[in-house]
């Protein structure tokens, strides 16, 4: 028996001394109004109302569990409303900032079709993990090895010439002895500044005999894309931000780099309830792999 839904029955017909106006009141119908309020006095065996043709009189009982009535049907209102003010509550979320403006925003629009008020803090992978720790955010997006993932995002070289091939390879920027020019670097975003990827990327350098200056870690990652922008640079990235840069993207031919990202909370929250809402959308927002995201493989 819905015994909250039972007392509203209850208390609306006592107020207004009518089943049919205490229904209506109640926002339901006279015959749900009538079974609830006869389960109401089944269980509590003895009858709440003494019924006339006109009228609905409360019986001495019924008077004594009026005033019960009315403090559960309260509660229970405030309850709901908590609840409501609870979910209105913005989840604060630290997500790196590589995203840009408007795949953020879809991220912020698609969570309200959720039920879910996202506030937002773009940092690098260093600043989301102290965020984090600190509790200045309810959950982050942390980047993590492939294997550690939720949801994965390729890597490789983009620049602003098309190379006219499928797959780059790193040994292609070796300077020969009589090369004239300043070599061409590759260049590492704040984001992938990670032991993860920016090692063996470096072991890589290293074995195909590049010059220790040309992989670059940029400051911000604008200066990185402006670089592969305005000369024959290239810049390790993603997909998704080559095609945002106008940049011709390629994997890299040697190894395969992945930006992998895994939702943690704070403290002893649990994001799974928001991973299972928002896991698609949060795909899309970082520009992951089809199909990465849901439970398996694929944020109180």
């Amino acid at each position: 028996m819905d015994l909250v839904g039972a007392c509203r029955a209850f208390v609306s017909v006592s107020e207004r001394g009518s089943f049919t106006v205490g229904a209506a009141a109640a926002r339901m119908s006279q015959s749900v109004a009538s079974r609830r309020v006869a389960a109401l006095e089944e269980r509590f065996g003895e009858p709440l109302f003494e019924r006339t043709s006109r009228r609905a009189v409360l019986t001495p009982f019924g008077r004594d569990m009026l005033p019960a009535a009315r403090r559960l049907v309260l509660a229970a209102d405030v309850l709901h409303h908590e609840a409501e003010v609870a979910k209105l509550k913005p989840w604060r979320l630290a997500v790196p900032d590589i995203c840009s403006t408007a795949r953020l925003a879809r991220l912020i629009a698609d969570a309200r079709g959720h039920g879910v008020t996202l506030d937002l803090r773009a940092a690098a992978p260093a600043e989301r993990t102290e965020l984090l720790h600190s509790q200045q955010v309810r959950a982050a997006l942390l980047a993590v090895p492939r294997d550690e993932a939720t949801w994965s995002v390729p890597l490789g070289l983009a620049g602003a010439q098309d190379p006219g091939v499928k797959r780059l390879y790193v040994e292609t920027l070796r300077m020969g002895r009589a090369s004239l020019g300043r070599p061409r670097r590759i260049w590492i975003q704040p984001e992938d500044d990670v032991p993860h990827i920016r090692d063996p990327l470096t072991r890589l350098r290293d074995a195909v005999g590049l010059r220790p200056a040309q992989l670059a870690v940029a400051a911000d990652h604008t200066t990185a894309a402006a670089e592969a922008l305005c000369s024959r640079d290239v810049l390790l990235c993603s997909p998704a931000q080559a095609e945002e840069l106008a940049l011709c993207w390629c994997p890299i031919g040697e190894i395969t780099l992945t930006r992998g990202f895994v939702l943690a909370a704070a403290a002893a929250g649990n994001p799974d309830h928001i991973r299972a809402r928002l896991g698609e959308d949060i795909a899309r927002c970082l520009g992951a792999d089809e199909g990465v995201g849901t439970e398996g493989a694929v944020l109180t």
